[in-house]
């Protein structure tokens, strides 16, 4: 029941000030958000790629009320596919958006997002990798489904996010899960009514495995987004049922949780990929992924009351 409090707690300004002053805050953010600029998470990457992770890269920050903020947005994805190139790394790691950081909210949002967005497809195209499309609360996934078509049809590997806990997923599942797609599927973590979205965990974890079970049948390419074990043993069943081996489909998992199931993942020859978020902007981030997890929230607020 906590959850829902704490993604009503991700929209307050004061508890922002509050917990973003706490000295003991950083460094429980740092277990989840390794670094602020792109040369702080550049040997995150590294690290990853030897171990023999891939990666998907976030810079975190919503909620932007000027259009220059969006600019802002776009020249720092262009920067770290810059590194990314100087790297050597294009194919290790990809790029996750959130369209809201590219002006979707403003007036003339969805023209705004798409400007925006295009050159960090193009950016990326051009050193071998790609963006996908992440997915936020439902009033902005029309926009996000057209934005997704559109860019696809220059970049047609531009891959898009679909959550389980509404409704309609199912139905765009069985749209999306068509020849070149790349579809990654979640539980969901902002705050739905129940008019659009399941609120019961077993309904949602059901909810899950249907829209699994259409992309591993489908002809794309499934993005499994779960720290479940019980989702990972059953995504495996369902591609070992659908035909798909390792390679025809991935996990993917946040920076900071079960790191070792990661790299145990990817030694049994799974494409493994680390969601690695990065940036000042963090809180927003930070705050889901306390109310997706209660040991999340468990282990902040003991660091909250102790000295180290």
């Amino acid at each position: 029941m906590l959850g829902p409090v704490i993604l009503a707690a991700s929209r307050s300004d004061k508890l922002r000030r509050v917990i973003s002053a706490a000295p003991v805050t950083k460094p429980v953010v740092n277990r989840f958000i390794p670094g602020e600029s792109v040369e702080q998470v550049v040997p995150i990457i590294v690290d990853a790629a030897a171990k023999g992770l891939e990666l998907t890269m976030d810079v975190v920050g919503e909620d932007i009320t000027r259009p220059e903020q969006a600019t802002i947005a776009r020249d720092a994805y262009l920067e770290l596919i810059e590194h990314l190139k100087t790297l050597g790394l294009g194919t290790r790691a990809e790029m996750s958006v959130k369209l809201s950081m590219f002006g979707q909210a403003l007036e003339g949002g969805h023209e705004l997002a798409l400007a925006g967005v295009r050159p960090v497809v193009e950016a990326a195209a051009a050193i071998g990798t790609t963006v996908t499309l992440d997915a936020e609360d439902h009033t902005t996934l029309d926009s996000m489904f057209a934005i997704h078509e559109e860019l696809r049809k220059d970049f047609p590997q531009t891959g898009c996010v679909i959550q389980a806990y509404l409704f309609r997923t199912e139905e765009d599942a069985r749209r999306l899960a068509a020849a070149g797609s790349r579809v990654r599927v979640v539980k969901g973590a902002y705050k739905e009514p129940a008019s659009v979205a399941y609120q019961d965990k077993a309904e949602i974890d059901k909810a899950y495995v249907r829209v699994l079970r259409v992309l591993m049948e489908g002809e794309g390419y499934p993005m499994v987004g779960s720290h479940d074990p019980r989702i990972v043993a059953i995504a495996q069943d369902l591609a070992r049922r659908a035909g798909r081996k390792p390679g025809d489909f991935e996990f993917q998992m946040l920076y900071g949780i079960r790191s070792e199931e990661h790299l145990r993942l990817a030694a049994e020859g799974h494409r493994m990929r680390v969601y690695t978020a990065y940036g000042t902007d963090w809180y927003g981030y930070f705050m889901r992924r306390l109310a997706e997890k209660p040991a999340n929230l468990l282990f902040f607020l003991r660091s909250m009351v102790t000295k180290n």
